[in-house]
């Protein structure tokens, strides 16, 4: 087998601007499987090719391809000529080859995006299917056949494989613009992270920590969640911000009822105004109603009264255990449950307010040299890129 043939979904739909999401979507591989032996990333009529070389290593490409978003399915596949003859050899050759395979049944499916060959794709299903079943003496068994052989005419040559394996979906990194990720280190944020990445987005992370006042196990935990995170969008850039001093401003200023809604305020003004450094165009968070008392339905609006620009909180209406099990499947979880000391965790109040009032937090920030406080962060936040496939990290200008 000697190429990867792949199937998009939903871009399929996109009409006029279909060129220009294949475009990404054949970049975005190119990218991820650019230091593996992948010949070619190429488009096809309603497909894409990756023409493998004699050193790619399958598991390696297989696991690249299943973490391209926009990608719906993709099979190993063996390019042959069209006549129906070198097809039937050629598969026939295969499956002799195919020690591991255990097959009674098995079912031939045929798609022709060549109308103009002159067998139907009922017509190849039957050819190809008599002479298998001639020569492996298996029957045919068109509802749960053991083995489904798929067979693909185009122009000019024709594929087919034995096995597919399911994409992510969603639609090609880099595809809906930039967004700025308030990435904590916990279990929700980096799911919130990946959906945002699932829709096209290329999503850039901010993380507010209390080092040195606190340790450093939150930074450590969000550099690894960035790392992974990046396997799916292939590059990321991460702003450290300190928010231990700027928590203690507060805490001498503010009633402490106050103080969890006023620290989130003051979070979402950093963010924002990083986020506009970067050309971003919301910002995200992994909050969800009711599961802390800031993310009461009060508290959000008056938090989200603080920012400008939108706020996307995919995970609002789910649960901590569905939540927990995108996780999962992420490969996050296992990183956002290290213990660690994050700034949320430092002054935080024994009985803070679960339905703030927008007027009283106001007449609060009054009190704090708020716009002093977000420039001193931004200004020293520390900015670090990561690339996917591996590449050492390199940390970028405080400037961006």
């Amino acid at each position: 087998m000697d190429s990867v043939i792949v199937h998009y979904q939903e871009i399929a739909l996109k009409g006029r601007n279909r060129p220009w999401f294949i475009e990404r979507l054949v970049g975005n591989l190119r990218t991820a499987t650019a230091d593996l032996d992948v010949v070619r990333v190429r488009a096809l009529m309603g497909r894409l090719e990756l023409a493998l070389g004699s050193d790619a290593a399958w598991e390696e490409v297989k696991r690249r391809i299943t973490r391209t978003f926009g990608v719906a399915n993709f099979a190993r596949a063996q390019r042959v000529g069209r006549s129906v003859d070198e097809l039937t050899s050629s598969v026939l050759d295969e499956l002799a080859s195919r020690s591991d395979l255990d097959v009674k049944s098995f079912r031939i499916t045929a798609r022709r995006a060549d109308k103009t060959y002159p067998l139907t794709s009922p017509e190849i299903e039957r050819e190809v299917g008599g002479r298998v079943k001639a020569a492996r003496d298996w029957e045919v068994d068109l509802v749960r056949p053991d083995l489904v052989i798929r067979i693909e005419l185009l122009r000019t040559e024709a594929y087919f494989s034995l096995d597919t394996y399911p994409g992510p979906g969603g639609l090609p990194s880099g595809t809906s613009g930039h967004v700025m990720s308030l990435l904590s280190g916990g279990i929700d944020s980096p799911v919130a992270a990946y959906r945002l990445m699932k829709r096209g987005c290329r999503v850039r992370f901010v993380h507010f920590h209390s080092y040195p006042l606190l340790s450093h196990a939150s930074v450590d935990k969000v550099r690894e969640l960035t790392q992974l995170l990046t396997t799916y969008q292939l590059t990321s850039r991460l702003y450290l911000v300190a928010f231990g001093d700027l928590q203690r401003q507060i805490v001498l200023s503010a009633p402490p009822p106050l103080r969890v809604v006023l620290y989130r305020r003051l979070m979402m003004r950093i963010a924002e105004r990083l986020a506009k450094r970067c050309r971003a165009r919301a910002l995200v968070t992994g909050e969800a109603v009711g599961q802390v008392a800031s993310q009461t339905v009060e508290n959000l609006g008056v938090i989200n009264a603080a920012v400008t620009l939108p706020v996307l909180r995919p995970l609002i209406g789910s649960d901590k255990d569905e939540i927990s099990d995108e996780a999962r499947a992420l490969g996050s979880y296992p990183v956002s449950i290290i213990p660690d000391e994050d700034c949320c965790q430092l002054f935080t109040p024994r009985n803070p307010a679960t339905r703030a009032r927008l007027h009283q937090v106001v007449d609060a920030e009054a009190a704090l040299p708020v716009e002093e406080m977000i420039r001193n962060a931004v200004e020293s936040a520390d900015v670090e890129s990561f690339a996917y496939p591996p590449a050492k990290r390199k940390v970028a200008e405080r400037s961006d």
